[in-house]
């Protein structure tokens, strides 16, 4: 499996992870305060916490199939998603 490869698995892993303390800010905010916004917020971050898991789980399994001319453009698309979910997770904090 080629670097890049394992780049966008890795990113695609560490979107997970923040996704994951998403979730936990988002719900405990909801339980506390019953706002439906953080109620929203919650579900959008648990849609795409199953959005990166299976990227990852895809990246894993199917390398073989995705050509190397696409690899750069995998592992900027989970850049950009980490680089949003960090903003988002600063902001949350």
């Amino acid at each position: 499996m080629e670097a890049m490869m394992y780049a966008a698995i890795g990113l695609a892993s560490v979107n997970s992870a923040i996704l994951v303390a998403l979730i936990y800010l988002y719900a405990k905010i909801a339980l506390k305060s019953r706002a439906t916004y953080s109620f929203g917020l919650a579900f959008f971050a648990g849609l795409l916490l199953v959005h990166n898991l299976l990227t990852a789980f895809a990246y894993g399994t199917m390398s073989p199939l995705f050509g190397t001319e696409a690899l750069p453009y995998l592992s900027a698309v989970g850049a950009a998603e980490l680089a949003g979910l960090l903003v988002l997770l600063r902001i949350t904090l």
